[in-house]
C-alpha cells in the first residue's frame, strides 16, 4: 500500500532531509586520501545526532554502520571499516536520518582527489540519470515512466543499469511501497499522486549490470571488477511535478 503523505508529515520530513543533506556537506569536507570509511562514519553519526535526529541505518536488520560507504567496484551497503582511501578513488555515500519518526535517505558518489576521466563520466551520467528520470515525476504519471528515462539516458551514454537493487517509498519506515526500478518501459505501475515520497536511486556500472554479495552478508560489488556509482534523492510528488526533500 502506497501512503500519501499529509502536509505536517511532509514537513517533518522536509527537516529530515534537510539534516540528510547537511550530513553530505559535512562529509564531503572530509573525503580526502588517507582518512578510512569508519572515520567518515564517526563523523556522520554524530553529525546526525547533532541536529536532533538519529541514523537510520545504524543496526537496520544488523547493519552495523549508520551510513554506507561503497568504494570504487562497491555499489551499495559497503560497512564502513579500515578501508583507507586513495587519491583518485571513488566513495558511494548513503546517508539515512529519522527525525520525529519519519526518514530522509539521499546517497552521492565523490571522488577522492583527483579522479580520472573515465570515472568522472561514470559520476556525471549517474547524477544525470537521477535527474532525468526525475523530469517524469509528476501527479497523473506512471511510477515507470521514471524508470524508463533513467535507463534510456544511462545506456545511451554507454553505461548498464543494476536490475536487483531499486528506489522506494520512505515515510516512518525507511522502505515503503513502491519499489522502483531503475529500468523497463514506460507507462507501469501506479500513479503517482500528491503527496507519495519516493527515494529514486539510479544504481550505475561502467561494465555490465551484473552485481554479486560479498560474504560478510552486505557488500555488493560488480561481477566483473568495474566501478560504480549511486545517486540517490527522496522527493515528494506535488501539483506542479516534485520537489526534492533531500537539499539544503
Amino acid at each position: 500500500m502506497i501512503i500519501c503523505k499529509t502536509p505536517r508529515e511532509i514537513e517533518i520530513m522536509r527537516e529530515a532531509g534537510r539534516i540528510v543533506a547537511l550530513t553530505h556537506q559535512e562529509l564531503k569536507k572530509h573525503i580526502k586520501p588517507g582518512i578510512t570509511t569508519k572515520e567518515l562514519d564517526k563523523i556522520a553519526d554524530t553529525f546526525i545526532r547533532s541536529q536532533g535526529a538519529i541514523p537510520s541505518f545504524k543496526n537496520y536488520n544488523g547493519f552495523s554502520g549508520s551510513i554506507c560507504a561503497s568504494v570504487n567496484e562497491e555499489l551499495v551497503h559497503g560497512i564502513p571499516g579500515k578501508r583507507v582511501l586513495n587519491h583518485g578513488d571513488i566513495i558511494s555515500i548513503d546517508i539515512g536520518a529519522k527525525y520525529k519518526g519519519y526518514h530522509g535517505d539521499s546517497a552521492w558518489t565523490y571522488g577522492v582527489g583527483e579522479i580520472s576521466d573515465e570515472a568522472q563520466k561514470l559520476l556525471d551520467v549517474t547524477e544525470e540519470s537521477l535527474y532525468k528520470g526525475l523530469e517524469k515525476a509528476k501527479a497523473g504519471a506512471r511510477l515507470t515512466d521514471i524508470s524508463h528515462e533513467i535507463q534510456k539516458y544511462a545506456e545511451g551514454e554507454g553505461f548498464s543499469v543494476v536490475r536487483e537493487y531499486v528506489g522506494h517509498g520512505i515515510g516512518q519506515d525507511l522502505h515503503e511501497d513502491p519499489q522502483i526500478p531503475h529500468y523497463g518501459p514506460p507507462g507501469k505501475g501506479p500513479v503517482l499522486k500528491k503527496g507519495m515520497v519516493l527515494a529514486i536511486e539510479p544504481m550505475i556500472n561502467a561494465g555490465t549490470r551484473y552485481v554479486r554479495t560479498l560474504s560478510d552478508n552486505w557488500t555488493v560489488v560488480t561481477t566483473d571488477g568495474k566501478w560504480c556509482a549511486h545517486f540517490e534523492h527522496t522527493v515528494v510528488i506535488t501539483e506542479e511535478g516534485f520537489e526534492i526533500l533531500t537539499k539544503i
